[in-house]
């Protein structure tokens, strides 16, 4: 059993729909304050960057060089910590992506796209083909975008590709998150694998989000939330199965 320690900052930061440099300006305060906490890897909620602004996604869709992208990368460097975003990602002639960014510390950019798309974004929005994996201090961690959890196949893909984490960066309501939180659970459990959740915590694409991002041990009952919908960091310590977490509130 890996015995390394890792820490994950689960990102609940204020975001405006449309406003990117708005938005990065939050990101950017996180990454900076979760790198101070000792950090390795933050994690924010899908479509951070530009909230979840479906009817505006071919518009807010950034290509991979644009500058949000290159300062978050800046960033990574600068701080040595791994950066997941969430953005609308230009797809060629087809229609934008609902995709993660993965900012790594060597400036490398990953990309990962939504495969399981809710309903209504495809209106929107085209879904991704593959499943993306991150490896870090020896964990395999698996990546989601918030309906995919909820498709059966992309937990068992995850489990019998030998995954040791499952991150799911995800807009959830208040309404909903009972019930996510039940999908998440089992997951953990029938996988036997950790699963962190960084949840939005503003009203975004005419949701109120329900913030409370969490972990899930391995076997489906809950390790730690933040219990809150304030801007904040959940900080998850990982070392093994043991698993510790607290809330650190972000400073302005």
């Amino acid at each position: 059993m890996n015995s390394n320690n890792l820490t994950i900052a689960l990102a609940q930061i204020s975001v405006m729909d449309g406003e990117l440099e708005a938005n990065l300006k939050q990101h950017l305060g996180a990454i900076k304050q979760a790198a101070q906490q000792g950090a390795d890897l933050v994690m924010f909620p899908e479509l951070s960057l530009s909230g979840y602004a479906l009817s505006r996604a071919e518009e807010l869709a950034l290509d991979s060089k644009h500058s949000v992208l290159r300062d978050l990368s800046e960033q990574a460097v600068v701080h040595q910590i791994t950066i997941i975003v969430g953005c609308f990602l230009q797809n060629g002639t087809e229609k934008p992506t609902i995709s993660a960014v993965i900012c790594n510390p060597t400036g490398e950019l990953n990309y990962y796209a939504k495969q399981y798309l809710h309903v209504g974004e495809e209106q929107y929005c085209s879904a991704g083909k593959h499943n993306h994996y991150l490896r870090l201090k020896g964990y395999k961690l698996a990546l989601a975008i918030c309906a995919d959890f909820s498709n059966p196949q992309h937990g068992r893909d995850a489990g019998e590709d030998e995954a040791d984490i499952y991150l799911a960066s995800a807009l959830i309501s208040a309404t909903g998150y009972s019930e996510d939180a039940k999908i998440l659970a089992n997951l953990a459990a029938t996988y036997r694998m950790p699963v962190l959740l960084s949840n939005h915590i503003s009203d975004t694409g005419g949701w109120q989000a329900a913030g409370n991002s969490a972990v899930w041990n391995a076997d489906g009952t809950v390790a730690f939330a933040v219990d809150n919908t304030k801007t904040c960091l959940g900080l998850v310590e990982m070392t093994g199965n043991q698993i510790v977490g607290r809330t650190y509130f972000i400073h302005n």
